[in-house]
């Protein structure tokens, strides 16, 4: 074999080498998400099927419901009862939704757990710009709370402070924070990007315009800012 074919060929395999690194996949670069804490004693909760109070047929109150329960999941310190065992609670005692303190303590002596987490949709826009407007109210058991002796299904259906469908008025005995989340806004869509980092695949070909235009993630996200609101009054509170 002449020199000639031997330079030939050794430069087409150096020519191979360096497209094939290249070609090479590089390592995806995925974000960190952010966290929440409780802080504290360990606290179990529990989430209750959404109230819809948007005007829109097509909210889910049982799958807005699950979104909050998959928030609340990662938030450290905090242990959180299914949606069907409060919604169990509830056809059981033949009740659509908690209409009184009094009612929430006796729901939550029925699951054995120390908090109610009680969401409604106020706002519900999936078109791009989505929107969506909420409130999160966070009941928690009294130490040491015993219902009187009776059958406690009829304690659940005696007695309310307000109709079904409607949200609860301000108690001093639970708490409560609301929000409204307009994609339209500049600080809005910020805080979407924020919590996107390290939630979705970096490589994905929407990237984090997913989030606008999937409305259960957008919902994920605004359920998240609620947590984070809730969690900081009740630090500030204690």
């Amino acid at each position: 074999m002449t020199n000639a074919r031997w330079i030939a060929i050794i430069s087409l395999l150096a020519a191979a080498a360096v497209l094939s690194s290249g070609c090479a996949e590089k390592p995806k670069v995925y974000g960190r998400e952010s966290t929440l804490a409780l802080g504290g004693p360990p606290r179990v909760w529990a989430v209750a099927p959404v109230i819809n109070l948007s005007g829109q047929s097509g909210v889910d109150a049982l799958l807005q419901a699950d979104i909050l329960y998959q928030q609340l999941q990662t938030v450290e310190g905090v242990t959180v009862v299914p949606v069907d065992r409060v919604a169990q609670v509830y056809a059981a005692a033949g009740i659509e939704q908690v209409q009184s303190v009094e009612q929430a303590n006796l729901v939550m002596d029925q699951l054995g757990c120390d908090g109610l987490i009680v969401a409604s949709v106020t706002q519900f826009d999936p078109y791009n710009p989505p929107k969506f407007g909420g409130a999160i109210q966070l009941f928690e058991k009294p130490r040491g709370f015993q219902h009187p002796i009776a059958d406690p299904h009829d304690l659940l259906r005696a007695g309310s402070s307000s109709a079904a469908g409607e949200a609860l008025p301000g108690h001093p005995d639970f708490e409560q924070v609301v929000g409204m989340f307009d994609a339209a806004n500049g600080s809005v869509r910020d805080g979407v990007i924020a919590y996107a980092a390290g939630r979705h695949e970096p490589s994905g070909p929407m990237g984090v315009n997913e989030y606008f235009s999937n409305m259960d993630r957008y919902c994920g996200f605004a359920y998240y800012s609620l947590l984070d609101s809730l969690l900081v009054q009740l630090k500030n509170g204690r």
